[in-house]
């Protein structure tokens, strides 16, 4: 069994097994890839706003013919006393919580651009440094998760948080925040996922993923 990262985290940690960190070059490389390599069936297993990749996932194994699943744990559902406020992009959740005071962004680093127009106070935080341009009152907390709920009450209490923005990306090793929140009464901005590539099967679960890659190689 072959890993591959995409290498966005400078020190990540590593699954078990051969690795490979770095992209493919889009569609067109991963053909080749798999053309080149031994594969047998291929598990798109990364994050649910990994949109890019799970489309040349998708085109590869179209064109190669070489069996596609998508495993992607589903997404929050939202729980007595939630403020819950949906949005379909980053740009959407930077206009809808200007004017709230201190925001809480845990969107990644990679997408905080559409957020650099806030005047507000803003807490980011991401395991690497995120490069410009960040929103004018920035301070950056650089931890790497996952997080007890006592350390999200912690933090928004810390920076007297106003409202956290997130996105859909599910399970329960990141829904302390969502805890914390409904705990302090504050407003959560969810960014909505994108829609995964048509035609592709997927399953929810590990065990589920492990049951379809060895009915395709039995």
């Amino acid at each position: 069994m072959l890993s591959s990262l995409a290498g966005r985290v400078a020190d990540p940690v590593l699954p078990p097994g051969d690795v490979r960190v770095g992209g493919f070059g889009g569609a067109e490389g991963l053909i080749g890839w798999l053309r080149n390599n031994p594969v047998r069936t291929v598990v798109d297993a990364t994050h649910p706003f990994a949109q890019v990749i799970s489309t040349s996932a998708a085109r590869a194994a179209e064109v190669t013919g070489v069996p596609l699943l998508r495993l992607q744990r589903p997404g929050w559902g939202a729980q007595p006393g939630d403020d819950w406020r949906w949005v379909g992009s980053l740009e959407e959740a930077a206009d809808a919580v200007a004017g709230l005071g201190c925001v809480f962004l845990t969107t990644g680093r990679t997408g905080l651009a559409a957020f650099a127009g806030l005047t507000e106070r803003v807490v980011v935080r991401s395991v690497d440094p995120p490069g410009p341009p960040l929103p004018a009152r920035t301070t950056v907390v650089l931890e790497r998760g996952p997080f007890s709920l006592d350390d999200e009450l912690s933090l928004m209490r810390g920076h007297a948080v106003d409202v956290v923005v997130t996105k859909d990306s599910g399970g329960h090793l990141t829904e302390a925040k969502l805890i914390a929140a409904r705990a302090l009464g504050l407003p959560v901005v969810l960014v909505r996922r994108p829609p995964p590539p048509p035609g592709v099967p997927t399953v929810a679960t590990v065990d589920e993923a492990l049951a379809w890659v060895r009915a395709q190689t039995e």
